[in-house]
């Protein structure tokens, strides 16, 4: 029996052995998933989690560059289901892997589910949890805005 002391370092929050740091940050809300798909890629839902730029076509492929400097590239596009995509800061020396999913929940309502993994360290791991943190917590102020008013509209 080999008991020799490990040498490894202890591993922080959110840092695995294959994918560096990561982030996960997911909440509910009352809209479908056909709803939370058009938000989130429309320009205005685009401005909440990505940035400022043109539409793009969400093709796999597709490369991307916002006005604040993050660039990437779509590697995966399931409609209603699934982004993923190479998204880097101009500071990083490398890309992360971003992912959206839109999972279906109980009556009507969609779990909007976004996960981050190669990120450099665990001070870019905080940023972007309070960053994806904010960017629900908006979708979220738009989602309960769109409901009451589809609501309001079909009670006429």
């Amino acid at each position: 029996m080999n008991s020799k002391p490990s040498l490894a370092l202890p591993k922080m929050v959110g840092q695995t052995a294959a994918t560096g740091f990561q982030i996960g940050v997911r909440r509910t809300l009352p809209i479908s998933s056909e709803g939370a798909w058009t938000f989130l890629t429309s320009q205005e839902g685009l401005k909440l989690w990505l940035g400022e730029l043109p539409p793009p076509a969400f093709q796999v492929g597709e490369a991307f560059a916002c006005a604040e400097g993050i660039s990437g590239e779509f590697k995966v596009v399931k409609p209603f289901q699934q982004l993923r995509l190479r998204w880097n800061k101009p500071e990083w020396e490398k890309p992360s892997t971003l992912q959206i999913r839109l999972l279906a929940a109980k009556n009507g309502k969609t779990t909007i589910s976004f996960h981050q993994e190669n990120l450099p360290d665990a001070a870019a791991r905080e940023q972007m949890k309070q960053q994806w943190e904010e960017a629900l917590e908006k979708l979220k102020e738009k989602a309960c805005l769109s409901a009451e008013e589809n609501e309001g509209s079909s009670v006429q």
